[in-house]
């Protein structure tokens, strides 16, 4: 197993050779550099082993490796052991204790801290509900380029939510989240140029939904696309979404 001090000798170059290469051979690097005590391992091991990717999946060891790197200040790590109290993967689900490592996250400045807890903070979930701070802080996760807080934003001015409702401002901010590769950010802007008669640009961007977007979430935009009032949606919205020969 390298130490500590072989790894930090290694040059970026070789570091992203390794990264890059085949899926086992990354993970049993990872695994050899979480076990000798390097953070930036630890969490990366820890994400291989949540997802499966090159390693049996395994989400009470995730969630070992990632406490493992945030007891060392990786804020990344921190923010995976949150996710894992939201969400339950490796773990009993805890929404105070969830939020609060989202909070720290937050406060150190990490964008999806600041994204983490600004949705608890929107829900109410494990801590008060806040809707204006909330929204400060989808603001800043948005300035830092997290496009998945920028669409958050979008959301509060299509819903008038703290701000007045402004279809204007909401489709700017959706633009910058479908453009920065957020399925619910694509399927937003959309919907605001589907109702303008821009069919065209809406077909488009639903066309990109389907890259990254989860299955549960492609059912509930089909079943949406498919219940639609306009008619251009509801007969090639679900084709767009699903791509060409796709069946319903």
């Amino acid at each position: 197993m390298p130490s500590l001090d072989d790894l930090n000798a290694l040059t970026p170059e070789a570091l992203a050779a390794i990264l890059s290469g085949p899926s086992d051979v990354r993970a049993a690097f990872l695994c050899d550099a979480a076990e000798a005590g390097l953070a930036e391992a630890q969490a990366l091991y820890g994400q291989l082993l949540l997802d499966g990717n090159g390693v049996q999946q395994d989400a009470k060891s995730a969630f070992a490796w990632f406490n493992k790197a945030a007891a060392q200040g990786h804020l990344m790590a921190l923010n995976m052991v949150g996710r894992c109290y939201d969400l339950g993967w490796g773990t009993a689900i805890d929404k105070t204790r969830a939020a609060e490592c989202f909070r720290i996250c937050a406060d150190r400045g990490l964008d999806w801290g600041l994204y983490n807890y600004a949705t608890a903070l929107t829900l109410g979930e494990g801590v008060a509900q806040d809707r204006p701070a909330a929204l400060a802080l989808f603001e800043k996760a948005a300035a830092l380029g997290n496009a998945k807080a920028a669409n958050y934003v979008g959301s509060f001015h299509e819903d008038g939510w703290v701000v007045a409702q402004d279809l204007a401002i909401a489709e700017g901010h959706y633009r910058t989240a479908a453009q920065g590769g957020d399925f619910r950010g694509q399927f937003n802007i959309a919907r605001l140029l589907a109702a303008r008669g821009e069919h065209d640009e809406a077909l488009a961007w639903l066309a990109h939904v389907r890259e990254t977007a989860t299955p549960a979430f492609l059912e509930k935009c089909e079943r949406w696309l498919r219940g639609s009032d306009d008619p251009i949606l509801r007969e090639q919205g679900a084709t767009a979404l699903l791509g060409e020969g796709e069946q319903p």
